[in-house]
């Protein structure tokens, strides 16, 4: 399964990469140059069992001025985790702009999608967090425009504590797998 990380620079999605990867979490910030890739392999559970998924995880750079290499990485992809910082407002309003993004270059239009709220750890230390409630109602909304037939979850995750990591990209496997079944 081809995956994508998705967002604006800064929010966390080399780090949650990182993580899922079992790294340990790296408090600087290392921009990503037009897009870095990794793989790993996995299992998750299905109405069928356990089925073994190997991902490739694409983490796309999120800077304005990498729009136009990046169109080249969503090629192929079966679906995308959409990550934003809970701290920052601005991330959060710009997630419709990546799911455009997405299914417009990725040969195959709607698919399925994560949304992750990053950075929950930081929750206490800022003024005006997006709120769980106000990430639901986008995911609610995001799931009726797009009329897709699997389910959009919202995580609330961290990569520096490890919250909800590796259940996004596994909710994300089993909602990429609910559809192609259900495609054929």
């Amino acid at each position: 399964m081809k995956v994508c990380l998705l967002g604006d620079g800064a929010v966390g999605k080399t780090a949650l990469r990182e993580r899922y990867l079992g790294k340990q979490f790296s408090s600087g910030y290392v921009m990503t140059i037009g897009a870095d890739f990794a793989v790993k392999k996995t299992r998750i559970s299905t109405e069928e069992g356990e089925k073994d998924v190997k991902f490739q995880i694409w983490d796309l750079a999120g800077q304005p001025r990498f729009n136009s290499v990046r169109e080249l990485y969503y090629k192929g992809s079966h679906g995308g985790l959409l990550v934003f910082d809970i701290t920052r407002r601005d991330s959060f309003t710009n997630l419709d702009s990546w799911v455009e993004e997405l299914y417009k270059n990725s040969g195959r239009g709607p698919m399925p999608v994560a949304v992750l709220g990053n950075k929950v750890d930081l929750r206490d230390q800022a003024e005006d967090y997006v709120t769980e409630a106000e990430a639901l109602e986008f995911t609610d909304n995001l799931q009726t425009r797009i009329q897709i037939n699997c389910e959009i979850p919202y995580l609330e995750t961290s990569a520096k504590t490890g919250v909800n990591v590796d259940q996004s990209f596994t909710r994300l496997a089993q909602s990429i797998r609910e559809f192609l079944v259900q495609s054929k």
